[in-house]
């Protein structure tokens, strides 16, 4: 493991323990060339995926940016990030399951959209808007009416 400070290759592992879920592995590690001390995480990985983007790219998936785009759809929102953590492996674990090495980003948004729609409503929204590109206020209603359609949906079998 390269030291963040330095660059040294030459590092040691002086701790290692799992996470609370035993999901992902924490490291301490020392640099031997500087003293520097930083902490790594490993999880396991089932496949190497790759992203098709709209334009044709293909690009290597991203956890962290993943992580990113969902911490701002959720910036100010009252949501553990625990739970976040754990949305962000379902999601991974999802699209390595689904046995394809490449995977499109619009399908990696539909399903961002199905964890985020289970998890926060603003959130949800906020990650559409972009997702889908808004660019008018009847967007923005189309898809509040969807989720307030689902929120009737729900109200009415409760009622049942």
């Amino acid at each position: 493991m390269r030291c963040p400070s330095c660059n040294s290759l030459d590092t040691q592992v002086k701790d290692s323990r799992p996470t609370e879920d035993s999901a992902v592995i924490r490291r301490r590690r020392v640099c031997v060339a500087c003293n520097f001390r930083f902490t790594t995480f490993e999880r396991v990985q089932l496949r190497e995926l790759t992203v098709i983007k709209r334009n044709g790219r293909r690009v290597p998936f991203d956890r962290d940016k993943l992580v990113r785009s969902l911490q701002i759809s959720l910036r100010k929102r009252p949501v553990d990030p625990e739970r976040v953590e754990k949305m962000v492996s379902a999601i991974v674990r999802e699209l390595e399951s689904g046995g394809e090495a490449e995977v499109s980003s619009e399908a990696i948004g539909e399903i961002v959209m199905e964890h985020l729609r289970q998890l926060d409503d603003v959130a949800y929204v906020r990650f559409a808007s972009v997702y889908r590109n808004f660019r008018e206020a009847k967007d923005f209603e189309t898809v509040l009416g969807e989720l307030s359609g689902e929120d009737d949906a729900r109200v009415a079998a409760l009622r049942k």
